[in-house]
């Protein structure tokens, strides 16, 4: 009996469990009196988890059957509902009708007009649909900003200088990760493509100066580029006389995982043959990029964003003739080289990210982040020279003695490892003010085996002489005008970290948006720690005409990296000290109407810039070469304007003009121009098409800047060679023919044609003018070794390239 009455417990709580154990689902609709749906509310059931709105106000969430039940409803700016009931087996269907709550609703001010609102104050917006069809020969976005903002080293390179700034003094993000690059890279054909892919770029932001805290630490600019994410499953690919590149994207149907990689292969062997000069090159650059992410719930999501390149650059030079020099003394050189240069870079990029998000004012960001460059560069190249004078009456150039020789040789290898992990967290008080705060540290660990020199010989004397008494020299010395030997390793670390408020309100009639904040770095090499105070702030009063006020202004340090430590001879410099920038920037934004009434926005930027502790720098091509010593001071000062809309319908186009001057004092000698002085430049980005032919589409790159001052010979004292190099001009133009687009023009179905998204088959003519622009010069010296001679080096003539464009 009594096992007959436990057996039937048993059955009993098993029943009872499996009745009151199950669960049902609540559903329902979110609206507020007047029945608009409200999404991202939030539902909580007590004791279960809570449920988030739908767009369409649609809520659902699994609680307990035969439970009591307590439902909250909260979303910013209503009051919240509660209603409690007790549950059955079946399900149940609630709504939520919430009232507005006058005390806590505040109204988001608004800034109308073309600039977003979560953009930086100084941020300006490239459009990326401008990048599908311009020409670009680094393959990647900067050289649509070499028409705006900035000016470009070479056609080849992706680097580029900010207002008599140099190539190191720009910041690049990709998904909010500052992105590294090479650190030996001399000359534009070795740095390959551009680490940005611009067939995965969904926007493009950038900042000429006066940027906020949550920006890291340099002096000039902020290139901000975030990839996209898909929303479905798409393909595309390009093939061209270049190379091409195939991009593959995909989302499930529930769209909790999407990823797009891309891969890319260039050889650009037929433009560097357009080099003057007789010169084998067998340059050939891959990479392959990826761009993953997985939501779990609205509040959690994580992704991956990876990169690999792989750059080989080999050159064997056979000879070479130039001429140079005035009109009134021409000069000649013929120059017989041997030897050859052979240079490996391998770079690796990785960011692990974390989103969360416990509520809509709330957010936290978590990345992990990892980059490795191994980079070789070997080269041992003797050249034979002989220049030759013209003669005044007949303009023929003449037998000549002046003869010479000099032998380059490089065995460097570096192995670059950066590992580092940042937290950023945001708080929205409201839909007007929000602070931003985060937290960063990095470690570093870089290997440098370096040796490299230079020797010069005229008619059997090696140069520089040494100033040694008669005797005390044997004349079989060889006599090194310049050499660099190292074995570096170095570890450091370096925290940062930054807090920001901003907000928008109305005062009176006037929109005002403030920010500011704070940033603080600390790098153990050298023990030093900073604090950069900046703000900005805007006003965009209520006229009849669209004007926007912008003032920035802010301390922008930049912390030594490898580079800025290394002096001349290739010794680490422990008391290097962080070069500093004072922005002062006054900018406007006008907007109105013209050529039938299309749209059009003139943007002008004042900018001054006060810069204290420099580290003056030789440039090689497109390499900086520091001096390892903070001895100078300097300034800059200049206007940017740009002039955007469209002047054809429905295709952006734009115009900007600068004038800009900097200037450094070095040791207190007085001041001279630094070599990234800017000078004057106009640029003109336009796009195209016939009426009759819409397929059919046009687009323009002009170029024109003042040359750059060339600084001296490697080594040797800037203030006794002033030189200034060529201005720069150069035109290239994109003609493209439109096979299908189906967006505007629609394939016939059950054509071959529907299958494709896009397919676009384009002429790309590279300088179109055939203009010989001057990257640099090389420095030689005649029989009698006494001056030198600046001997231009040249950048790439004009080429056709054909590409084809295909989206599925």
């Amino acid at each position: 009996m009594k096992n007959y009455k436990i057996l039937t417990f048993l059955v009993l709580w098993t029943i009872s469990y499996s009745v009151w154990g199950q669960t049902i689902t609540i559903s329902g609709k979110i609206q507020d009196n007047h029945g608009k749906p409200i999404s991202e509310a939030k539902i909580y059931a007590n004791p279960e988890p809570f449920s988030i709105s739908d767009r369409n106000g649609n809520y659902g969430l699994q609680v307990p059957s035969h439970t009591t039940i307590t439902l909250t409803v909260e979303h910013k700016g209503y009051l919240s509902d509660t209603k409690t009931f007790i549950t059955s087996d079946q399900d149940i269907k609630i709504d939520f009708n919430l009232i507005p709550d006058k005390e806590k609703e505040i109204p988001e001010v608004v800034f109308k007009g073309t600039r977003k609102k979560t953009a930086d104050i100084t941020m300006q917006q490239i459009d990326v649909h401008n990048l599908d069809n311009t020409p670009t020969l680094s393959g990647g976005v900067e050289e649509i900003l070499n028409t705006v903002f900035v000016s470009t080293a070479s056609e080849l390179s992706s680097l580029y200088r900010v207002r008599g700034g140099n190539y190191d003094e720009n910041l690049v993000y990709i998904n909010g990760v500052e992105i590294y690059k090479p650190l030996t890279v001399r000359s534009g054909q070795q740095e390959g493509m551009s680490i940005i892919n611009p067939d995965m770029v969904s926007s493009i932001n950038f900042s000429a100066g006066g940027f906020e805290s949550r920006y890291g630490d340099k002096m000039s600019s902020v290139l901000d580029i975030q990839y996209r994410k898909p929303r479905k499953f798409e393909s595309s690919l390009e093939a061209s006389l270049l190379g091409g590149g195939a991009t593959v994207g995909y989302a499930d149907k529930k769209n909790k995982f999407s990823g797009i990689v891309g891969a890319r292969y260039r050889n650009t062997d037929l433009i560097l043959n357009t080099f003057d000069g007789d010169t084998d090159f067998n340059p050939q650059y891959f990479d392959v990029q990826s761009y993953l992410q997985y939501t779990w719930t609205p509040q959690w999501k994580l992704s991956f964003l990876g990169n690999y390149a792989s750059n080989d650059y080999t050159m064997e030079p056979k000879n070479r003739e130039v001429e140079f020099g005035t009109l009134q003394q021409p000069i000649k050189l013929n120059v017989a080289y041997n030897g050859n240069e052979k240079d490996k870079y391998r770079t690796a990029n990785g960011t692990v990210s974390l989103e969360f998000k416990p509520s809509n004012k709330l957010a936290f960001n978590l990345d992990g982040y990892a980059f490795h460059s191994k980079e070789q560069e070997y080269f041992d190249i003797s050249a034979g020279y002989r220049l030759q004078e013209a003669d005044q009456d007949t303009g023929d150039f003449l037998p000549s003695f002046n003869s010479g020789g000099q032998i380059n040789h490089g065995r460097n290898n570096l192995d670059m490892l950066v590992l580092g992990t940042q937290l950023k967290a945001k708080y929205n008080l409201n839909v007007n003010s929000a602070f931003e705060a985060g937290f960063q540290y990095q470690h570093e660990d870089i290997r440098n085996l370096k040796n490299e020199w230079q020797l010069i010989d005229s008619a059997g004397y090696a140069i520089p002489r040494p100033l040694v008494p008669p005797g005390n020299l044997d004349e079989s010395d060889l006599i090194l005008i310049n050499h660099v030997s190292a074995n570096n390793k170095l570890k450091s670390n370096r925290v940062n970290g930054y807090l920001q408020y901003s907000t928008k309100f109305m005062w009176n009639t006037t929109r005002v948006l403030i920010n500011g904040g704070v940033r603080a770095t600390h790098w153990d090499f050298n023990g030093e720690t900073n604090v950069s105070p900046r703000a900005q702030i805007a006003l965009k009063p209520d006229w009849k005409i669209d004007m926007l006020f912008r003032f920035a202004t802010g301390f922008y340090y930049q912390p030594p990296f490898y580079k800025e430590a290394l002096r001349l001879d290739g010794t680490l410099n422990d008391k290097i000290k962080s070069q500093r920038s004072i922005h002062f920037i006054l900018g406007n934004d006008f907007e109105f109407k013209m050529l039938n009434k299309h749209p059009f926005k003139l943007t002008t930027e004042i900018y001054y810039k006060k810069l204290d502790d420099l580290i003056p720098y030789f440039v090689d091509n497109v390499r900086i070469i520091y001096t390892g010593e903070n001895n100078s001071k300097g300034y800059a000062y200049g206007i940017d304007a740009r002039l955007n809309g469209e002047f054809v319908e429905g295709a952006e186009s734009w115009l900007s003009v600068s004038y800009g001057k900097t200037e450094e004092n070095i040791d207190g000698r007085g001041y001279i121009p630094r070599p990234t002085d800017p000078r004057f430049k106009i640029g003109l980005f336009f796009q195209d098409y016939m009426k009759k032919y819409p397929r059919f589409k046009a687009n323009v790159n002009l170029v024109y800047a003042s040359g750059l001052p060339n600084g001296a010979p490697l080594y040797s004292d800037p203030y006794n060679y002033q030189t200034t190099l060529s201005d720069y001009k150069r035109a290239d133009v994109g003609l493209t023919y439109v096979f299908v687009d189906q967006k505007k023009n629609k394939a016939r179905i059950g054509t071959a044609w529907d299958k494709f998204k896009e397919l676009s088959l384009g002429l790309e003519i590279f300088n179109v003018f055939d203009v010989r622009n001057t990257v640099s010069n090389d420095w030689i010296r005649d029989v009698n070794s006494t001056s030198y001679y600046a001997v231009p080096n040249k950048l790439t003539g004009r080429f056709f390239n054909v590409k084809l464009n295909v989206k599925l």
